[in-house]
């Protein structure tokens, strides 16, 4: 090999070698390009996730609060509404009997009537039916609110409505049967207020 021949492989070699070089180079540069261009990505991924957690939060944040001042508005309604109804009640407890005292005013204005006729007056007869007439119309004021006599003399003896005072024996009656009433007994509506004082037979 002439001289010339040698320098030529030897300039060839190096440059070989310098391409070498220069190609390991750009691939250790890539590499370390792509090394740090997944931080940066995770990092933005991060960032949209709290930002994500964050609105989230708020938003049941805003339902929490939404819910807890319709909670206040109801538990307030329903404060009133009980107020309300308590009142009420004391106010029927209260005045519950104002119809029945109405109804009975005219028979008190026809009581002092009767009464002050009979200081002047020595009519009975008149007096006597004055008191009668007094008498049907205080029976009519308690039967419109409900009031009803209990029937018993001649009925069989019920323990529900009749109290039996004394047991007679009579020979004209079947055992049990109502033969006097000592004291009246009287129903408002469907419930016995006061059971009539009976005598039975035994």
């Amino acid at each position: 090999m002439t001289e010339q021949e040698k320098r030529q492989a030897t300039l060839d070699e190096e440059t070989a070698a310098n391409e070498a070089v220069s190609e390991s180079g750009a691939n250790e540069t890539a590499q370390a390009d792509g090394g740090t261009a997944e931080p940066a990505g995770a990092e933005t991924e991060a960032a949209e996730g709290e930002s994500t957690l964050a609105r989230q939060l708020e938003e049941q944040r805003k339902l929490a609060d939404e819910n807890y001042q319709r909670y206040l508005r109801a538990q307030a309604d329903f404060d009133n509404f009980r107020r309300r109804s308590r009142q009420e009640k004391e106010e029927f407890a209260k005045y519950a009997s104002a119809k029945l005292i109405e109804q009975l005013l005219p028979v008190v204005d026809n009581f002092e009537r009767a009464l002050a006729a009979a200081k002047d007056s020595q009519d009975y007869e008149a007096l006597l039916k004055g008191v009668d007439m007094i008498y049907r119309q205080l029976d009519q004021a308690l039967a419109q609110e409900g009031l009803e006599r209990i029937e018993s003399v001649g009925q069989p003896f019920n323990p529900e409505i009749h109290q039996a005072i004394m047991r007679v024996e009579s020979e004209e009656h079947e055992e049990g049967t109502v033969l006097e009433e000592l004291q009246k007994g009287y129903k408002l509506k469907d419930k016995v207020i006061r059971p009539a004082m009976v005598k039975v037979s035994g």
